[in-house]
């Protein structure tokens, strides 16, 4: 599905199913360097059980206009922009890591948009250590390398792909090259220079879902807890078996916990 933004072209994927606003709308919110296909699983479920999907592509991500927006604050309020351009009042948000801080903001921010929120790999902040920062900069190719090993969890680098032939950090690797390199670092920039989580999280009036991986070493489980403990109507699941990427890792207990929350 083509959107239009700001006056750009976005593209958001609908589970296969065409889009009605007048069905509950539920906004998929990727990570840092990705697009909307992270979401394949979890998307086409809620297409097809009473709900209208958009899992976008952040500008500059996938299939979308660029440039990429350079702070997390900036994205919130694309995000309020986009579920107005799609003919809704109000969504769920589901964000995945710098989706997910992206997709906190947007809740404090524009309250009367977001009707519950689900927060995959969060935290309150985002700090990128200083060499991967200049990583993701000066040798993208070297930065790619290190983000994949950190974000999946130990099963995922043996395997654990159910498609025979196919290995997720391959694809994990693969998903982050598409993008221009400046892509990359304007996202972990972004992620870096965000120091409004705890604010955010005060104002949080929405139900809201923590969905934290048990292997997780970006964001681990300690920091799913402060992040619980700062949101008034919050709630922490655990995937145990899970890294940060747990909608690709454990696709039917991450698809599990957000159908018990939506």
């Amino acid at each position: 599905m083509e959107l239009t933004v700001d006056g750009k072209s976005v593209y958001a994927g609908t589970g296969g199913a065409d889009f009605d606003s007048d069905r509950p709308c539920v906004v998929f919110i990727h990570g840092a360097g990705m697009d909307h296909t992270v979401w394949a699983l979890q998307t086409r479920y809620f297409a097809y059980h009473g709900n209208s999907m958009l899992a976008v592509d952040m500008p500059g991500h996938g299939r979308s206009e660029g440039p990429a927006l350079d702070s997390i604050v900036s994205m919130a309020d694309w995000a309020a922009r986009l579920i107005e351009a799609a003919g809704v009042t109000q969504a769920a948000l589901v964000g995945h890591s710098m989706g997910a801080i992206a997709a906190l903001a947007t809740a404090a921010r524009h309250p009367s948009c977001v009707r519950r929120l689900a927060l995959l790999g969060a935290t309150l902040a985002m700090p990128v250590h200083p060499d991967l920062l200049a990583a993701t900069r000066d040798d993208p190719a070297r930065a790619i390398q290190f983000i994949v090993s950190w974000a999946y969890g130990p099963r995922a680098h043996l395997g654990g792909m159910r498609a025979p032939g196919l290995w997720m950090l391959a694809g994990g690797q693969r998903l982050l090259e598409r993008d221009a390199a400046s892509v990359l670092a304007t996202d972990f920039a972004a992620c870096d220079a965000y120091g409004g989580g705890l604010d955010a999280a005060a104002k949080v009036a929405c139900p809201t879902l923590i969905l934290c991986g048990g292997q997780d070493r970006m964001t681990p489980t300690r920091n799913a807890e402060a992040l619980r403990a700062a949101i008034a109507d919050a709630r922490l699941e655990l995937i145990a078996d899970g890294g940060h990427m747990m909608m690709i890792e454990e696709p039917d207990q991450t698809l599990d916990a957000l159908k018990g929350f939506l």
